[in-house]
């Protein structure tokens, strides 16, 4: 398991965190979501998806993630 976070710009409130969370749970695991930081962290396995899938889950959701 690869542990990352991300740079999410657009989240501000709990149904976000929601929303977020929802879209990454099949993909990724340890899903936490900071509003402050506007991070969200988790851990995926490189063999089943990619970093770059998980960001386009992100951005089709509404939001946008940050390099």
């Amino acid at each position: 398991m690869e542990k990352t976070a991300l740079k999410v710009n657009g989240m501000q409130c709990r149904h976000c965190a929601e929303t977020v969370t929802n879209a990454l749970t099949p993909l990724a695991s340890e899903i936490v979501v900071d509003l402050d930081d506007g991070k969200v962290s988790f851990a995926y396995d490189p063999q089943k998806t990619d970093l770059e899938t998980i960001k386009s889950t992100i951005n089709d959701i509404g939001f946008e993630t940050a390099d």
